[in-house]
């Protein structure tokens, strides 16, 4: 019984949960072309763990956890094998108003993503968390076993690079 209790607990978790680590996963920079391995791998830890998960607290910071842990594994498999992640696609929108107004976003987004891309990924990720994903600070802390005021450090810098490789990506041709 306690068995068959948990596993509806974790399809409940996934199905509610497989779409955001999906895009977290890629914001963090593992290619569309790994993505499902690397969920997969998400989700078995999840599955591993999901004793430890205490339910008064929210449940995506938790998973974004491991999200976060199993994309920097995977950047530093990729590294060792040479491999560099490819940038992430721009998905169609079928709310874009008009033509133009879609290509513009496509292009701001394409932006963000290489911006994202250059980056450290420490950096990145506490960037994706505190912008994106809408943690807070505390929260950011508590992921990464760091001081608060370390915490805030990190988004301050984490900003600082985004926006010095806006701007140099904004001024190439």
């Amino acid at each position: 019984m306690g068995h068959d209790l948990a596993l509806t607990a974790f399809r409940a978790i996934y199905d509610a949960n497989v779409d955001y680590v999906h895009a977290t996963l890629r914001r963090l920079g593992v290619s569309s072309a790994e993505v499902e391995d690397v969920a997969h791998d998400v989700f078995v830890a999840v599955h591993r763990h999901l004793h430890e998960y205490d339910p008064t607290r929210p449940m995506r910071p938790w998973l974004f956890g491991f999200a976060y842990r199993m994309a920097r594994d995977h950047r530093r498999l990729a590294r060792h094998k040479n491999e560099v992640a490819s940038p992430p696609e721009i998905d169609p929108r079928d709310d874009a108003p008009l033509p133009d107004e879609h290509l513009e976003g496509a292009r701001a987004r394409a932006l963000c993503h290489k911006a994202l891309d250059a980056m450290d990924f420490e950096k990145r990720a506490v960037l994706v968390m505190f912008d994106i994903d809408g943690l807070t600070a505390q929260e950011i802390a508590d992921h990464l076993g760091i001081p608060l005021n370390t915490a805030y450090s990190r988004i301050r810098l984490a900003r600082g690079e985004f926006e010095r490789h806006i701007r140099k990506l904004g001024e190439m041709p």
